[in-house]
Order: structure tokens, then C-alpha cells, then sequence
């Protein structure tokens, strides 16, 4: 196929995956400061290079001793910008950091939106991008997935709430529920309010939030019943604001790090992460960021979505 109609179907496609919603993290619009000292915690500068694995990196990579990083920055516990100003902080900064050391690789990062972050992989502005990213069908014609993580959607609602164990949209009808607004879950949300009125139940009502802040002050303050938004954020959340508690997880999908379709990082990231695996690494950064029961026991490249 001539360069100009793989650059325009690329193109085409990148597009398509920004008109389903390409992020689960919460968008960039949603930053919020975060504490100071919060994620401060080194858990990757002990990570030692392994000479083998470095060996199975594309060359060009492999000789300039970096990988660029093209990352999406928002709420914790993926990724965020601390109180002081410093570099982003979360799960998505600690894996990348931690699989470009064992790769023998410096890190070269940049804050990106997700539609830049898209482009800028297709466009080769940069080798790795990172944004809570779930492996979907669509996205694998575009980019290449080495998971490391699993997510989903969640529920979160405070202590008083009567819901303990959320399996299905139906048992939120008749509930005020609040989610980011133009997110996937939004659409999710919108898509089946139908349930209620199949299960003969009131419909639950949906109050949409640009801030990530103002949706847990919603709930907080008893103007929503529930929130519905990454299962990682929020069980981060009730792991740091009392009062609060996950509900529930209603799905579990693969979140991988994204790399341009057929670049040639998927294995060696793959490798990598499953070193960090076998030696604690790993399992160290998960409990930093409270995400134990998101965790991986094997990292792949484009596993099956369902």
C-alpha cells in the first residue's frame, strides 16, 4: 500500500477511536491538584537494567538509550500533576518508568491530550503512549497493546448507601448517579437506561460533571447516590476519602501501554513487565497506588476484547 493511503487510514481510523471515546482515565479537563506529598513514594529508581531484554528493542530505540513517552495526565491514581508543580505522578508514570529502567532506557515524556496522544503515536512523535487505555478491537487496527493493568466500571457511593454489591446497571434504577461528562461511561449510561423500564423500574437520572472534584463533592453532599466512572479512580478514591466505598465493579477489561501497530515495542515492553513481575516490582507499585485487585499475574500483546 503506497505511504499517502496508510497515513490516510490511519488517519481515518485514529478518528474512529476518538469518536468512541477513546480514554477511560478521566479527561484532561478534569485535572485537579493533588496533595503534595501523594504518590511520593519511590517504588522504581532500584530497578536494574537487563542487558537481555534491552537486546530485543527495535535498534534505532535501542542505540539513543531513550523511549519517548507521550502521556495523558488527569486524576489520580493514573496519572496527575502534584501540588508542587513537579512531574506527573500515578500508576501509568510508575510502569512506564519502571519498564523503560529494564529496558535499559531513559524516559522522554511528554503531557499530551487524547487526541494528540493518538496522533503523535500514529505520527511516530513518540514510541510509548500511556492514558489508562483499554484494549478494544477497533483501537487494535491502529496500535499494538501490552497490558498491565485491568479496569473497568465502577461504583462508588458513600457508607450510608444501601447498595453493597452492584453487578448490573438495573440495580441502579431510580438513583441519581453522576459520571464525567462526554465520557464512555456517560454514553454507556445513556445507551441503556432502558433497563429500568424493561426490569418495570423507575429510571435512574444522570448528572454529568467536567470535574473530578465537583463529581465527589456531588456525592458527598448527597446531590447524586452514586458515581460511576473508572473502577481504578474510584477504588483509589475510597481508599482515600472516608465515607466512601466501591460498590461494585461492572465489567473488566484489559489497559494496556499503546505502541504505533507493528513497531516492533509490544514484546519487548511485554518482557519487560513480566520481569518486573517476577521480581516484586510490580506488585510493589499496585499497592502504592491501592490497585492490588486491578493487578496482572502476565502481562500480553493485543489480547482478545471482549
Amino acid at each position: 500500500m503506497p505511504h499517502s493511503r496508510i497515513r490516510r487510514a490511519a488517519v481515518g481510523a485514529v478518528g474512529l477511536l476518538l469518536l468512541s471515546g477513546c480514554l477511560h482515565a478521566a479527561p484532561a479537563s478534569s485535572i485537579q491538584e493533588a496533595p503534595k506529598n501523594l504518590g511520593a513514594e519511590d517504588v522504581v529508581s532500584a530497578v536494574q537494567a537487563d542487558p537481555a531484554l534491552k537486546e530485543l528493542l527495535p535498534a534505532e530505540i535501542r542505540q539513543s538509550g531513550v523511549l519517548t513517552v507521550g502521556s495523558a495526565v488527569g486524576t489520580p491514581p493514573i496519572a496527575f500533576h502534584p501540588q508542587d508543580g513537579g512531574p506527573p505522578r500515578g500508576i501509568d508514570i510508575d510502569v512506564a518508568d519502571a519498564v523503560a529502567r529494564k529496558l535499559g532506557l531513559t524516559v522522554k515524556r511528554d503531557q499530551v491530550s487524547g487526541a494528540s496522544l493518538l496522533t503523535g503515536l500514529t505520527a511516530g512523535r513518540f514510541a510509548v503512549g500511556t492514558a489508562n487505555f483499554s484494549v478494544t478491537e477497533e483501537r487494535k487496527k491502529v496500535l499494538d497493546f501490552t497490558t498491565y493493568l485491568t479496569d473497568g466500571t465502577g461504583i462508588l457511593v458513600r457508607d450510608d448507601s444501601s447498595l453493597t454489591e452492584v453487578k448490573d446497571l438495573a440495580q441502579l434504577c431510580g438513583s441519581s448517579i453522576g459520571t464525567g461528562v462526554g465520557s464512555t461511561f456517560e454514553n454507556d449510561l445513556r445507551r441503556q437506561q432502558d433497563k429500568c423500564a424493561q426490569a418495570g423500574k423507575q429510571p435512574y437520572r444522570v448528572s454529568t460533571y467536567s470535574d473530578a472534584a465537583a463529581h465527589f463533592l456531588a456525592l458527598r453532599e448527597g446531590h447524586v447516590d452514586v458515581l460511576v466512572s473508572s473502577a481504578s479512580v474510584l477504588r483509589y478514591a475510597a481508599a482515600q476519602q472516608p465515607g466512601l466505598r466501591l460498590a461494585g465493579q461492572l465489567d473488566r477489561r484489559d489497559v494496556g501501554l499503546a505502541t504505533n501497530r507493528g513497531a516492533g515495542l509490544a514484546e519487548p515492553l511485554r518482557a519487560a513487565i513480566d520481569a518486573l513481575v517476577a521480581e516484586g516490582t510490580y506488585q510493589k507499585i499496585l499497592a502504592k497506588w491501592h490497585l492490588e485487585e486491578a493487578g496482572i499475574q502476565h502481562s500480553a500483546v493485543n489480547p482478545s476484547a471482549a
